[in-house]
């Protein structure tokens, strides 16, 4: 009987598997088509990468995604950071309502805060572009980062800064070299999850930017109209980069653990 239910569900996750990557492999394989076809391989190419690097569009639209993530992740994480800290040391009260306020762009609908920003940015008559947009990201960014921390934050002993200064640390080493440290998997974990959703955002994006400034997701959405095996090329190389930057971010930290203990051990 339980043989049975473990080929059950090993049943069940290849088809959860199958049904979470196809979609993914599909666009790889297809990516590689020599014709323009998106259900019929004809043959090995990469003559849609040459056009995909060639076309100024793409190559802005990928130039704009990465960098504002980079800077909505960068400004968000630091700023959900010291928020996270600040309210782990504010009275219960007011923790609690920042708490609840933080959830709230999170839960709400993305239209209808891409709307209020809209009005927000026309009504202080800020030129809708690359400013706005990063702007709009770190707002909805910040919220992810906090929630992230705050777990971490709550594991800590509560005395953990006050121990260091009175060891002779200032607050500000007793922020940057003890209580940050103690926080890094939330915090990198807040930074990932920013990044995502940075750089997967269409909505809000679609409704704040403006002046020729687009990201990935606006050009995917203007070109789903007609035939381009050039976007298959492009979300290719996405798939590749946000791979290489999982596998950093998991087996850099993997190998300076593995680099401590041997010194540790050596030291011993």
């Amino acid at each position: 009987m339980k043989k049975k239910n473990r080929t059950g569900s090993y049943i069940f996750l290849g088809l959860i598997m199958i049904f979470l990557y196809a979609p993914i492999v599909y666009t790889i394989v297809f990516s590689f088509n020599e014709g323009k076809s998106l259900t019929k391989f004809s043959g090995f190419s990469l003559k849609w990468y040459g056009k995909m690097f060639a076309n100024n569009t793409m190559m802005e639209a990928l130039f704009y995604t990465i960098a504002c993530a980079l800077l909505a992740t960068a400004i968000s994480t630091l700023v959900g950071t010291v928020t996270a800290i600040g309210l782990s040391k504010s009275k219960k009260v007011l923790k609690n309502v920042v708490e609840q306020v933080n959830q709230l762009p999170i839960m709400n609908p993305e239209i209808v805060t891409a709307i209020g920003l809209l009005m927000l940015f026309s009504a202080a008559h800020i030129e809708k572009g690359f400013f706005t947009m990063v702007l709009a990201h770190i707002m909805f960014c910040i919220p992810y980062v906090i929630l992230s921390v705050m777990p971490k934050l709550r594991t800590l002993n509560p005395n953990l800064a006050e121990a260091a200064m009175d060891l002779g640390a200032t607050p500000v080493q007793a922020l940057t070299k003890v209580i940050v440290p103690q926080c890094m998997p939330g915090i990198i974990s807040g930074a990932l999850i920013a990044f995502t959703m940075s750089f997967d955002d269409f909505v809000i994006s679609y409704f704040v930017t403006g002046n020729g400034v687009s990201n990935i997701s606006i050009l995917v959405y203007t070109e789903s109209r007609r035939v381009n095996p050039s976007i298959n090329a492009l979300s290719t190389l996405i798939v590749v980069i946000i791979t290489v930057s999982l596998i950093l971010v998991n087996v850099i930290p993997a190998l300076a653990a593995r680099k401590n203990r041997k010194t540790a051990g050596v030291a011993e």
